[in-house]
């Protein structure tokens, strides 16, 4: 018996191991594909993974393992994948508003890399395995979350908002066109932004239509009118972040698209810009945004924590004056004798607002804006040729 056993217990061990091989082929071979995103979120960079499979047809799997190599079986398998994993393309990094929290995300394109693919394959399958990897190229967006890491843009700073409601159709064009160029920008510390230089040339060339300018006391049409909806809007959320303040100027009346009363920032280059330097110590960086519906126009500052608490005042208004005379300027819009409005008349009158930059309880700031505002009149549109032009 004793010499029994020992022959009893490696024939056991045999049918044990041959039944855990064939157990391992009979199960379902998959292709996966393993990497992971980063986001910012809380002030903090975080890794997540992306995990993606593919059942590989069984008839394939043993033509492979029977013949050593790559079966053609599987080439529609590959080109679907392919197809699948070369549709991921490189999404710049942004951040958006999930859930009442900022969240910085991007997306690394893929090129799938059938050689290495298709031999990682027939490896695995020759060692008995049930899965390998899928191989591809990562491209990485232009700018990524580690580029906002790296330049320590990691949480939302501030937010400017105002609202274009009531401005007609060339008027939010030429809004859209200056909020697009001033979106996904960055500042990099000590630099001075300039809005004149960031916006560039301002014409039909760079996708600008005509609309209406404050000129000459009345309204005339130039290329871009309703830039100075952008240039405020932008002026809000800097002056919010607490960046002092190096050019800016108000219109010659006042605009309710503007209010509160003299918080705006009105430019017409080359004579009047906006310029505000970056004092924080570090890159900030800027998203446009806005809502056709609701006509409105926000731009959120990102950057790092630089511990300042803003407070910005209501206006304080005084000097108030009363209306001039109504203007008037060719519209061919208008019929003989006919008029149209175009703008509503406006008091004279000073805005002042204060603004408060604490660190730790301690001011390390405190300026204002004054804005003085020249009485306007109602400005209507009537047709070319009409005696009231000369008045």
């Amino acid at each position: 018996m004793k010499r029994v056993l020992p022959a009893l217990l490696t024939l056991s061990l045999g049918l044990a191991v041959s039944a855990q091989a064939a157990s391992g082929k009979d199960q379902p071979f998959k292709l996966i594909l393993k990497t992971s995103e980063q986001k910012i979120q809380k002030g903090d960079v975080t890794s997540h993974p992306i995990v993606k499979s593919w059942a590989v047809p069984a008839t394939g799997v043993k033509a492979s393992r029977k013949y050593g190599k790559f079966s053609s079986t599987l080439t529609p398998l590959l080109d679907r994948i392919e197809k699948q994993v070369n549709a991921r393309k490189p999404i710049p990094a942004v951040f958006r508003n999930v859930g009442g929290r900022w969240v910085a995300t991007d997306q690394t394109g893929w090129l799938f890399d059938r050689d290495r693919t298709k031999a990682n394959l027939v490896r695995a399958i020759k060692a008995g395995k049930t899965s390998a990897q899928v191989a591809f190229k990562p491209i990485k967006p232009a700018r990524s979350v580690a580029t906002l890491a790296k330049r320590g843009v990691l949480r939302h700073v501030s937010t400017g908002s105002s609202s274009y409601a009531g401005s007609p159709t060339f008027r939010e064009k030429n809004i859209l066109v200056g909020a697009d160029k001033l979106d996904n920008f960055f500042i990099a510390p000590g630099h001075e932004f300039n809005f004149n230089e960031e916006i560039g040339k301002i014409d039909a060339s760079t996708g600008y239509v005509k609309g209406f300018v404050i000129s000459g006391g009345t309204l005339e049409k130039e290329d871009g009118g309703g830039i100075c909806q952008v240039s405020t809007t932008i002026f809000r959320a800097l002056y919010q972040a607490g960046l002092p303040v190096t050019e800016r100027h108000e219109h010659s009346h006042r605009v309710k698209y503007y209010d509160p009363v003299g918080f705006e920032a009105t430019v017409y280059a080359p004579a009047k810009n906006l310029r505000m330097k970056n004092d924080t110590g570090a890159y900030l960086f800027i998203q446009a945004g806005w809502d056709r519906r609701a006509k409105t126009l926000r731009f959120d500052v990102f950057g790092a924590n630089t511990g300042r608490k803003v407070n910005i005042s209501r206006p304080a208004i005084t000097n108030f004056k009363a209306p001039k005379k109504p203007s008037y300027t060719p519209d061919p819009r208008v019929a003989w004798g006919g008029r149209r409005l175009l703008d509503t008349p406006a008091q004279g009158m000073t805005s002042v607002i204060t603004r408060t930059v604490k660190v730790g309880g301690k001011v390390i700031r405190k300026d204002t804006l004054k804005s003085t505002y020249e009485p306007w009149g109602a400005v209507y549109g009537v047709p070319k040729g009409d005696k009231r032009l000369k008045s």
